[in-house]
């Protein structure tokens, strides 16, 4: 799926739906759901609290972490599975062996989920641009495009800020469903919805880009049931979600922490250069080992090696050259 070219197809007017999502019933499914929200409000501020105490570099590589295990869910949900370390060698420009297709919307979806793109925008959100109908494929034909495009992001943003009073780990549901009555993609495209309401529910949080859902929200992106069935899937799904990455990043700490340990007896303060390196990005070259931990390129590939020997840390492409080194944790 091209995201830099925009595919053609008639749009499919919410104003035609008026009568399909009214906004009543999800407000008083909130308000039944007032504890689940309460405790998916918790989570997520037990998250975004962690990673805001965290160095601007480190909460950079936090917010990739999570966006890599983010975005491996949405892939396999759709269908296209595609590992996180796949996608991060894509996205350093390692040689990967896997769908084009689904790399492209990997690469997509995790610079949205770091915050590249405006949700008020939605063209600049989808990465669209203009472009003549005879340059458009046929697998592009499949949405509306230039003022069909623009015009159904407009009844999409008007009809969805009839329910900017709920909160914002609330409206997702319903803005799943508004996504879709718009044709904002494909039908077979769940990814571009899921990113969008991960990176909104978001404006609560100081330094979180996206809420995480990680495995729990392939039971929330497509979806049915009356509103307090869809919302509190959706909340159970943030909860879960939020304390599961939470759990990642002090894995992450945790390993640090041993690893500094275990290597205490390698003279000189270089293995704890590396170790906080490693702790900081989700996947490292020794190159940028090198640079990170301000070390020559022959100590950062002699302590990577024995590492590896001592089982902290893994080696993630199988190649001699261009290797990609991730935390054992």
């Amino acid at each position: 799926m091209d995201h830099d070219t925009p595919p053609f197809a008639p749009p499919l007017p919410l104003a035609q739906h008026q009568d399909a999502v009214p906004a009543t019933p999800w407000f008083s499914a909130q308000a039944r759901c007032a504890t689940q929200l309460a405790a998916a409000a918790l989570a997520v501020g037990r998250l975004d609290a962690l990673i805001s105490e965290m160095s601007a570099a480190n909460r950079a590589g936090a917010i990739r972490r999570l966006a890599l295990t983010e975005v491996e869910a949405m892939l396999w949900a759709q269908g296209s599975p595609v590992r996180r370390e796949e996608i991060g060698r894509d996205i350093m420009q390692a040689r990967v062996d896997t769908d084009l297709d689904a790399m492209h919307l990997a690469r997509w979806a995790l610079r949205r989920l770091e915050g590249q793109g405006r949700l008020e925008d939605i063209r600049d959100f989808l990465g669209l641009r203009k472009s003549e109908v005879s340059r458009l494929t046929e697998a592009m034909a499949l949405r509306p495009a230039g003022e069909e495009l623009d015009e159904a992001a407009h009844e999409f943003s008007e009809k969805l800020a009839e329910f900017t009073e709920l909160h914002p780990l609330a409206r997702s549901p319903v803005t799943r469903i508004l996504w879709r009555l718009a044709d904002l993609s494909p039908t077979d495209d769940l990814t571009e919805a899921a990113v969008w309401t991960g990176r909104a529910m978001a404006e609560c949080c100081e330094t979180l880009s996206f809420v995480p859902l990680g495995r729990h929200g392939r039971r929330v992106w497509i979806d049915g049931g009356d509103p307090d069935d869809r919302l509190l899937r959706h909340l159970s799904a943030v909860t879960e979600g939020a304390a599961e990455a939470r759990q990642q990043l002090q894995r992450v700490n945790s390993w640090a922490r041993t690893a500094a340990e275990r290597t205490d007896r390698i003279k000189g303060s270089n293995p704890l250069r590396v170790i906080h390196a490693l702790a900081a990005q989700p996947l490292m070259t020794t190159a940028m080992v090198e640079e990170h931990a301000g070390i020559s390129r022959d100590t950062a590939e002699r302590l990577l090696g024995r590492f590896l020997a001592m089982g902290l840390v893994r080696e993630v492409t199988g190649t001699k050259r261009f290797r990609l080194w991730t935390a054992a944790a």
